[in-house]
């Protein structure tokens, strides 16, 4: 960092296990790439390259390789999984993987059903030499999963050998672990994370309210995804409370409530006046 502050959280170096930032990228160019790895590399541990766009993007082998010089870890969505598996195309998938030589992955079921135990035994044949992240939820908002299923599919994946469980949300963040509204469904979450460790989950929370939401509940290093490239710094200062959402996060309770106190009185002569 550029200068010293007290009472900052520590944060693991990359690479981590907790407190792992994913940046999606929905386009980025080329220089757009070297870009964001100037400002914003050192935050970042994996990139989505978000649906189906890889198919699309121009310069794909270039980009994966700018990632990867940054220590930064590029896979494909999981939505373009889906597609080679509805297509019955899986090997296919794989050769793609090789060929661009990407050796995390996600395997989600979140625009088609998969039997759970299939998914099962895909994240556990790929594991095997590969880091997967498998995602729970589906992004129809119409489709709703009971706590006890969204426990017993995270338990069951991070079994078979997913690295971490990626809680929907979409880039929207108005679908799985999130209401229509955009808050959190707290119950939901309360649930999940009663039987699950959160250290196991990465939570998809593409809007502001919702990264504030939950580092006030996990704290620092709590594992966010679909982060908008221009969003990392902003990310980074409300983990470490340089940002007025968080600011009395990390502060020792003695201060915080010194601070507040001042805060409060100055609020009572500008009413009086």
């Amino acid at each position: 960092m550029n200068f010293e502050l007290s009472f900052i959280p520590d944060r693991p170096e990359k690479p981590r296990e907790s407190g792992v930032t994913m940046m999606m990228d929905k386009g980025l160019s080329l220089r757009g790439v070297e870009n964001f790895i100037e400002s914003s590399g050192h935050l970042t541990d994996v990139v989505k390259f978000g649906f189906g766009t890889s198919y699309v993007a121009k310069d794909l082998k270039e980009k994966i390789e700018l990632y990867k010089q940054a220590g930064i870890r590029p896979y494909f969505g999981g939505t373009l999984f889906e597609a080679f598996y509805a297509r019955g195309m899986v090997d296919e998938y794989l050769q793609t993987l090789d060929k661009f030589d990407l050796d995390l992955l996600e395997i989600s079921d979140g625009s088609i059903i998969i039997d759970h135990n299939e998914k099962c035994e895909l994240i556990r044949r790929m594991a095997k030499d590969r880091t997967v992240l498998s995602e729970v939820g589906s992004k129809d908002s119409g489709i709703l999963i009971s706590p006890s299923k969204w426990i017993k599919m995270m338990q069951t994946e991070l079994e078979a050998g997913s690295w971490k469980v990626i809680a929907e949300g979409r880039e929207s963040g108005n679908v799985g672990v999130f209401r229509p509204n955009g808050t959190a469904h707290t119950l939901l979450i309360n649930r999940i994370i009663a039987k699950i460790n959160p250290n196991d989950i990465l939570w998809e929370a593409p809007q502001k309210n919702q990264q504030v939401w939950f580092v006030k509940l996990f704290g620092a290093n709590v594992n966010l995804g679909n982060i908008a490239p221009h969003e990392m710094i902003p990310l980074e200062t409300l983990r470490l409370g340089l940002r007025g959402d968080t600011f009395f996060e990390f502060l020792p309770a003695d201060y915080a409530d010194r601070l507040k106190q001042v805060n409060d009185g100055q609020d009572d002569e500008v009413d009086e006046d």
